[in-house]
């Protein structure tokens, strides 16, 4: 585990946040709702404590959704431009931070893959896919 300062925002600029302290895990998560709501094969996250993240600008912004039928499940985004934000979950002690939300790379390689039963079976496959650095033509 590492402890250090990031910055993340969302992709129109209006939202900015830091995080100080130690990232305890990184995972992969391929449940249903983490598809859902990211419309990829899985959400990689960067998970730590909630005292360790704040909102430098744009917090007012920050809309959240709850799934009903969800004990802890939801999901915080940008009114903006949709992009996912952070979200706190007090009653388990623990920030979840969208990886791709933040501005730069975490010292932290992702820990695993959780609810890996539900993948998708389009999404990671193991196969060798080819590569490109930009769009292909």
């Amino acid at each position: 585990m590492t402890s250090d300062t990031y910055k993340g925002s969302c992709i129109c600029g209006s939202i900015s946040y830091e995080i100080t302290g130690e990232l305890r895990a990184f995972p992969h998560c391929h449940c249903r709702r983490c598809r859902k709501a990211t419309g990829t094969g899985h959400a990689s996250n960067v998970i730590l404590k909630p005292h360790t993240a704040r909102f430098i600008k744009g917090e007012e912004l920050v809309h959240t959704y709850k799934v009903p039928d969800a004990e802890r499940f939801r999901t915080a985004f940008c009114a903006n431009c949709g992009s996912p934000m952070p979200k706190w979950l007090p009653d388990m002690s623990l920030a979840v931070i969208p990886a791709g939300s933040l501005d730069s790379h975490p010292a932290l390689k992702p820990s695993g893959r959780i609810f890996y039963d539900s993948k998708a079976d389009w999404s990671c496959d193991t196969s060798d896919l080819p590569l490109w650095p930009e769009y292909p033509q």
